[in-house]
């Protein structure tokens, strides 16, 4: 079973600062061993992040190795 947390990223209209929050929170994250599996922005000038949970198997991961075998 894989682990997700989420994070909303409050209103930011300008590009800059939207790219400065996102960055700052991924990087954040990064630190404790969180990884990024996907983002996505709303019309709303929020941003919505989405981290993997560290050491948790991604099925990519599972599905390369099944093939390669």
């Amino acid at each position: 079973m894989m682990t997700y947390k989420t994070i909303v990223i409050d209103y930011a209209p300008k590009a800059k600062k939207m790219a400065a929050a996102m960055e700052e929170r991924i990087n954040e994250m990064s630190l404790e061993g969180w990884e990024l599996v996907t983002l996505t922005t709303t019309p709303s000038a929020k941003a919505i992040l989405v981290f993997r949970a560290p050491n948790t198997p991604c099925e990519e991961t599972v599905m390369a190795v099944g093939e390669a075998e």
